[in-house]
């Protein structure tokens, strides 16, 4: 199910095409679009909600190792395989300061796996527009939700320099970049 806040580009047929049901809002809100995914599914009886973004590529038995787990909520990594106009020095630092590894406390939406049964007792996705999985984990783990924080479960997503959630995965590899150019220029000096 692909829910396309207000796409557009050519998602929405690319989304059919594969199969997929997709539904169209205009709400250019991360956190809306995710409550509206996450309803239309819990509406159809969904018991496992498993979230992830469109520049996002999930590996194959991604949901199951999100269920293996055995956790009411499961936080995954993600990789970047191509990291464009970034360069070597920005995907160095990346790699260096993220830790991918199991127990790691990251949060991204591009890789969220959630019971129905938490989510709603969690209340479910705020309207943000960025940081609304920040938001939704944090209301789990005060609802006493148990989480996994695991590695196993891998997405693969981009290095956009366009985004829309202003504090989300493309901001942050903005914001490496910068750091990146200021240790560069201090080692120049």
């Amino acid at each position: 199910m692909v829910v396309l806040d207000t796409c557009s580009d050519d998602t929405e047929s690319m989304a059919a095409q594969a199969g997929a049901t997709t539904i169209a809002i205009h709400a250019l809100n991360v956190g809306a679009a995710r409550a509206y995914g996450a309803r239309w599914a819990i509406d159809r009886g969904a018991r496992w909600l498993a979230f992830t973004d469109a520049d996002t590529v999930v590996e194959p038995g991604w949901i199951s190792a999100q269920l293996q787990m055995g956790s009411d909520a499961v936080c995954g990594t993600v990789a970047v395989r191509d990291w464009g106009s970034y360069g070597e020095f920005t995907r160095r630092r990346y790699e260096a300061t993220y830790n991918d590894a199991e127990n790691h406390r990251h949060v991204h939406g591009a890789n969220l796996g959630v019971s129905t049964r938490a989510y709603l007792a969690a209340g479910g996705f705020p309207s943000l527009e960025s940081s609304e999985d920040v938001a939704l984990v944090e209301a789990l783990q005060t609802s006493g939700a148990s989480l996994a924080w695991s590695a196993l479960p891998r997405v693969f997503t981009s290095a956009q320099r366009v985004f829309r959630a202003p504090r989300g995965f493309g901001a942050t590899l903005l914001r490496v970049e910068l750091e990146s150019q200021q240790l560069a220029d201090g080692a120049k000096t």
